[in-house]
């Protein structure tokens, strides 16, 4: 079957826009605030284009947590690789992921806390989840010592969950985030 370049550009285009807005409500309202309606107004589409991309809000949902497993990926490595020594790179992976959930709420919680039609901790996970994990192996799984590094990525992943879930929930206070996480990468940059 032939495809034609410019139907397929402009249908890209239209997905890109639906998340897009999607994700910038949910920045300022909150996902429970993304409706298939709202968006159809706010693009200026009907609601039958949006179901013919996405299956509804769930899906959309998904595709913007895609898009932020790839940014997240891409924030934790940054200045990771030009760390000096393994507790310094984990000490900078921490604040990079703390600094994401900071910065983009809505979208970590699309990622991490909603109900999502994604394929976690799978072998046929999406590609950026399994960038996002890889991004956390690539500093935690050097100083696993007797560990499997991926159970002990895993590990220091849900202690950074915890501490940003907690801490976003006002369960922690945030003025001691720096002294969490200090004691957080003391104890796994040990290894096993």
């Amino acid at each position: 079957m032939v495809t034609n370049p410019r139907r397929e550009r402009d249908r890209s285009q239209r997905e890109q826009l639906i998340v897009t807005t999607a994700r910038e409500i949910a920045e300022e309202e909150g996902w429970d605030a993304v409706t298939t309606r709202r968006l159809a107004a706010k693009i200026e589409y009907s609601q039958p284009v949006l179901y013919s991309h996405f299956s509804g809000k769930g899906a959309i949902m998904a595709a913007a947590a895609l898009e932020g497993c790839t940014e997240m990926a891409a924030d934790m490595r940054k200045g990771a690789g030009a760390a000096e020594g393994s507790r310094d790179a984990l000490l900078r992976l921490a604040e990079n992921y703390f600094d994401f959930a900071d910065r983009k709420p809505a979208l970590y919680d699309a990622i991490f806390t909603l109900a999502s039609e994604l394929d976690f901790a799978s072998p046929d996970s999406p590609a950026p989840l399994k960038d996002a994990f890889g991004a956390l192996l690539e500093v935690v799984g050097p100083v696993s010592g007797e560990y499997d590094p991926g159970l002990y990525t895993e590990t220091f992943w849900a202690a950074l969950h915890g501490l940003v879930t907690l801490e976003r929930s006002s369960r922690l206070p945030a003025p001691a985030r720096a002294e969490r996480i200090g004691m957080l990468v003391d104890r796994f940059a040990v290894g096993g």
